[in-house]
């Protein structure tokens, strides 16, 4: 791996492999991702949730296995919040996406497996265009995939949020009649997965960010009021680990657009 841009706030964040232990509910609430028994797999989560993003990345593809997905998770992270070359982003998520399909592959009932996939995937394809990428069929490809996550793991509020996310950016682009025909979106079902991410996991910043968008996508400005206190609830949360202070660095922003 070439080198990493580094974790804007150096020190924020000092978790021990006790430290994300104990707070490993909190910490995976979007994702259920199980606590690891392997001291060194722990070990890597433990360098993602300090920001450390590289090392987190490394630790985890040399594990292989279920490091794989703490790989997938720090390089997905990395380069949708740090990574400011698009050429280089765009590479990483088609890296975590083409590891999160071999992943499946050895371990079909893991439902992180399929959630990177369709987050790298679906990150990628807002990177080359939504309407580019419908077109190459990986709006369907990301739709399965977070359907299977939810499938395996019903209390996985990350993929709820980005299902629903995938039916609002379709109906934004292409409209509701063609969205629903072809692509299977719903304005109905894409808020419904909202109020549920959030449900599921209240404190979720990227769960008030796209719940925000979503609104103000699907039902235009007689939402925006509720949208900008969706934002401001964002922006003024306290974040818990580095992807956290990334979220809510990411929520200021749109905040001030």
């Amino acid at each position: 791996m070439a080198t990493w841009n580094p974790f804007p706030h150096p020190g924020l964040y000092a978790f021990d492999a006790a430290g994300v232990v104990k707070n490993w509910p909190r910490l995976h609430r979007g994702d259920c991702e199980p606590l690891p028994r392997d001291a060194a797999l722990l070990q890597a989560w433990v360098h993602f949730h300090n920001g450390e993003f590289h090392k987190a990345a490394e630790s985890g593809l040399n594990l292989g296995g279920d490091g794989i997905t703490v790989a997938n998770k720090a390089t997905c992270v990395y380069a949708n919040y740090l990574e400011s070359k698009e050429n280089i982003k765009l590479d990483l998520l088609l890296l975590a996406a083409e590891q999160a399909e071999a992943q499946q592959a050895a371990d079909p009932g893991n439902p992180n497996a399929w959630y990177w996939q369709a987050y790298a995937l679906g990150h990628y394809s807002q990177g080359i265009s939504v309407a580019k990428a419908l077109a190459r069929g990986l709006g369907h490809k990301v739709k399965a995939a977070l359907e299977q996550t939810i499938k395996l793991a019903p209390q996985h509020a990350d993929a709820h949020i980005a299902l629903a996310t995938f039916h609002a950016g379709v109906i934004d682009k292409v409209g509701s009649l063609i969205g629903g025909m072809t692509y299977g979106a719903k304005k109905d079902i894409g808020l419904a997965l909202f109020k549920e991410a959030l449900k599921l996991n209240p404190d979720s910043v990227i769960a008030m960010t796209e719940y925000a968008n979503g609104l103000v996508m699907l039902e235009g400005d007689k939402r925006m009021e509720e949208a900008t206190h969706y934002y401001e609830q964002a922006a003024g949360s306290e974040a818990f680990d580095a992807m956290g202070r990334l979220e809510v660095d990411m929520a200021r922003v749109e905040m001030l657009d």
